[in-house]
């Protein structure tokens, strides 16, 4: 798969098919995104909020969550903020996430039958991962986006004067629902 795409990427720029996409790293709106990486997201995120390349910074992860206040997702929102001059953090989950019921067991069981050790395990443990926290996903998608909005909002390194604001998107229709993290 990897060398098919490498033969359409040659194609791409002797055809000069990123000519419609350049833009500034600046973000026109002032604006992040954080959503799951789903492949039905992949086009549909950004044609259901009307953004085109160069309007927002999209961060994606697995259930498009931030789950400790120094992971790579509020890493990123931060280099968002201070470089790029973002103003406003949309969080935008979605329906039918996969990430939602997500648990370590289910990994533990499949990381075993490709491979992975207990004492890799152990040794991860033992750096001070829990990885029952990192890989466990969430029952409830918009407790998921309060959670989520909350520990950017009250990052230390986020200024008040950040929008940050939760929603969830349904995963066919591309419909936003807000959702409330007022406390």
């Amino acid at each position: 798969m990897i060398d098919e795409i490498i033969a359409f990427n040659k194609t791409f720029v002797e055809q000069k098919g990123y000519e419609k996409y350049i833009a500034d790293k600046y973000p026109d709106k002032r604006l992040a995104v954080l959503s799951c990486m789903d492949t039905r997201l992949t086009e549909l995120l950004p044609a259901a909020l009307g953004l085109k390349n160069g309007d927002a910074k999209i961060i994606k992860n697995a259930g498009g969550l931030v789950i400790s206040p120094f992971d790579s997702a509020m890493r990123s929102l931060i280099v968002a903020i201070y470089e790029l001059g973002v103003q406003e953090i949309m969080v935008v989950a979605h329906t039918q996430c996969g990430a939602c019921h997500m648990s370590y067991d289910h990994f533990y069981h499949e990381m075993s039958a490709r491979g992975i050790t207990d004492d890799t395990l152990d040794t991860i443990r033992k750096c001070g991962v829990d990885l029952n926290q990192w890989l466990e996903g969430f029952k409830d998608t918009p407790e998921s986006v309060r959670r989520t909005v909350t520990t950017i909002k009250s990052h230390p390194l986020v200024p008040a004067d950040i929008v940050v604001r939760g929603f969830i998107i349904d995963s066919t229709t591309g419909q936003l629902e807000e959702i409330d993290s007022s406390n």
